[in-house]
């Protein structure tokens, strides 16, 4: 099917503007050397690093390395990605961090896939080599395999790492894309937001790297994991408002059917109702399923309505075409 698209090493980037953007919260024990990397693989592409309230200094040594250093002083990676996406004007976004635990020289291959393919996202699948085993903690796998199946569950999508934050995206993709959250839930809104105005994306493999000695992770498992969850949720609610309501229809028509039924059963026998509060409880939550129904239909079409305002958002942005 795309036998007609050039062959990735005949791509030229030199005619497309490439922002290569780094969150940080204090980095400075790897920054610069991600930095000089990204400066080495990808020298068509201009870097920022966006300092995050660190208390070391991230921001003198991503300088000393070449990139441009802004700040965002709110805390969280939402909040500095929401900034970034608004203050960079570029064709194609390259997303990573900054503790060196991503596998930079891929970017090339990422970044020649979204165009090869015509994508408005890849997402760089995170693989440890036989030798960096711990550099992706066991806690931190099986949350993201968990999040990531109930996110596949939710919106019957295939997926294989939600949570990565080595991604590459269109410029369509970063100029319609909400930015609502302001934590680590970001990279389920990213995934979320593919999904709902059904873009093009695709997974590549690339390799997961050990943080150095002294450097530590800002991601709390289960804090930061609750929190992807009830982002995953509310946006089910958001985006599929009928499905959402209807599962709350069914059940909350399950419980008043099970306290009703004996009561219908003991009133056709005898003319009369033994238990009436029980009998006003179950009428109650009845009425609260097709209310729950109700809600479900109503919130369907405000729904449609703004996704077709993203839709025309998102195409009001021309693709990046390949040389």
């Amino acid at each position: 099917m795309l036998d007609h698209l050039p062959k990735p090493n005949t791509f030229s980037l030199k005619n497309h503007r490439i922002a290569v953007l780094l969150p940080c919260h204090n980095e400075a024990l790897t920054i610069a050397q991600v930095v000089t990397e990204f400066q080495s693989t990808l020298p068509e592409a201009k870097i920022y690093v966006y300092d995050n309230r660190s208390t070391d200094n991230t921001a003198e040594q991503a300088v000393k390395a070449g990139a441009v250093v802004r700040h965002e002083p709110r805390l969280g990676k939402g909040n500095v990605i929401r900034r970034m996406f608004a203050d960079i004007e570029a064709d194609i976004y390259i997303m990573a961090d900054g503790d060196n635990t991503y596998e930079v020289p891929a970017v090339r291959r990422l970044v020649e896939r979204l165009l090869g393919e015509q994508l408005d996202m890849v997402v760089g699948v995170r693989r440890t080599s036989a030798g960096e085993s711990a550099a992706y903690r066991r806690g931190h796998r099986g949350g993201n395999a968990f999040l990531t199946g109930f996110v596949k569950f939710l919106f019957g999508a295939r997926l294989l790492d939600m949570l990565s934050g080595y991604r590459v995206f269109s410029r369509r993709f970063v100029k319609s894309f909400p930015a609502l959250s302001s934590g680590f839930e970001i990279e389920t809104e990213f995934t979320i937001h593919a999904l709902e105005l059904k873009m093009p994306f695709a997974e590549e493999p690339t390799v997961y790297i050990s943080r150095p000695p002294g450097s530590e992770s800002k991601l709390k498992t289960f804090k930061d994991g609750w929190r992807v969850l009830g982002t995953a949720l509310l946006l089910f609610k958001e985006v599929r408002p009928f499905l959402f309501f209807s599962i709350i229809f069914v059940m909350l028509a399950l419980i008043s059917l099970i306290l009703g039924i004996p009561i219908v059963e003991t009133f056709l026998e005898t003319g009369l109702v033994p238990r009436f509060p029980t009998a006003i409880l179950a009428a109650s939550i009845m009425l609260l399923a097709f209310l729950s129904l109700t809600c479900g239909l109503i919130l369907d079409s405000v729904a449609r309505g703004r996704r077709e305002v993203k839709r025309i958002a998102y195409l009001d942005h021309p693709l990046p075409e390949f040389d």
